[in-house]
């Protein structure tokens, strides 16, 4: 097996919450495509520095086994360059060796996992690759992006309620992620965030390669969305796609059921965020949801929680940095990339 740049990889992004998950299991269940673990290599395991570096055969082994490791046991703990090492030592032995870079073995693991799973086409949906749209075309030429968007009111009450999933079905949350999710959370937080990844991926929304779905669209007509993917992808769509769990949702238990709930769409507006919370994301984030016709409410805060609200930011912030510092390769770089 021998990689090229010409490797056709599909890559679902978006805000945390936006619906990644559920547009990844739709594309899972063509026959073509193998959806590959949230495998976080930009950002966590690469920065914008690594871009023209040249790898040792070791520091490529110790990332296979990392990606490797990912793969096969989830992204929710700390993944090691020994679990997995003899795997990946045969991965990278198959590789061409002279000047290899970091992304090279990325895009190599990710063929190796779909050939061995007799699929054709790798689909990677990690979230925060928002950031990295731009990177991804200039390394993966070839690649097709999906840039999933939710309406931030939507993003705000699901990541408030995430941390719930733990007894939802979610299992493979452990107790220390319910921790960090819960320090994650943050009206401002969120709210600003949602700004960050709307306005990195407006940068690349020229590129035919990117498409944009809206979360409530994919919802609201699921086989017209669908055929819009399948096309971008320049794959047959199949109506057994949508053949899929009713899992992951932050506001109800998962179920047995299949098919797309509809019911999740404006479920912010069922009650979960005050109207202080609301206020908060609309004034932060208001001149962009115009933009992608999400349309305002008229609200009246409550003031003392408005205010304690923006006194416990900083606090807040400064505390979800600490826990969050080993999801990031470089600091500055991330910082930039989200708060900009």
């Amino acid at each position: 097996m021998t990689y090229s740049k010409d490797l056709k990889v599909f890559f679902i992004v978006g805000n945390s919450r936006s619906g990644t998950t559920m547009m990844l299991r739709i594309l899972d269940n063509h026959p073509e495509i193998y959806g590959l673990n949230e495998l976080h290599f930009f950002e966590q395991l690469w920065s914008g520095t690594d871009i023209d570096r040249v790898v040792s055969i070791d520091e490529a082994i110790d990332l296979a086994a990392r990606l490797i490791y990912i793969q096969r046991k989830g992204y929710m703990g700390f993944s090691d360059a020994v679990t997995y090492r003899k795997e990946a030592t045969a991965l990278v032995s198959k590789m061409e060796q002279q000047n290899l870079l970091l992304h090279d073995v990325y895009a190599y693991m990710m063929q190796d996992e779909t050939i061995q799973n007799e699929k054709k086409y790798p689909v990677e949906k990690t979230p925060q690759n928002v950031f990295y749209i731009k990177e991804i075309l200039t390394l993966f030429p070839n690649a097709r992006v999906i840039n999933m968007v939710r309406d931030p009111r939507g993003v705000m009450l699901s990541q408030k309620r995430k941390w719930m999933r733990r007894k939802m079905g979610a299992t493979f949350i452990t107790r220390k992620e319910v921790v960090r999710l819960r320090i994650n959370y943050h009206p401002i937080t969120i709210s600003k965030l949602w700004n960050s990844s709307i306005t990195a991926a407006k940068m690349s929304l020229h590129d035919e390669r990117v498409k944009t779905i809206h979360f409530e669209h994919m919802l609201d007509a699921p086989e017209e969305t669908a055929k819009e993917i399948c096309n971008h992808f320049g794959i047959q769509f199949l109506p057994e796609m949508l053949d899929i769990p009713q899992a992951s949702s932050s506001n109800e238990p998962d179920s047995k059921e299949k098919g797309i709930n509809k019911n999740r769409a404006g479920n912010w507006k069922k009650g979960g965020l005050n109207e202080t919370e609301q206020y908060i994301c609309q004034q932060i984030s208001g001149h962009l949801m115009e933009e992608f016709n999400y349309p305002l409410e008229p609200l009246k805060p409550n003031y003392l929680a408005l205010s304690l609200y923006y006194l416990s930011f900083p606090f807040k912030l400064a505390l979800a940095l600490l826990v969050n510092l080993n999801r990031m390769k470089n600091i500055v770089e991330t910082l930039k990339k989200r708060w900009t």
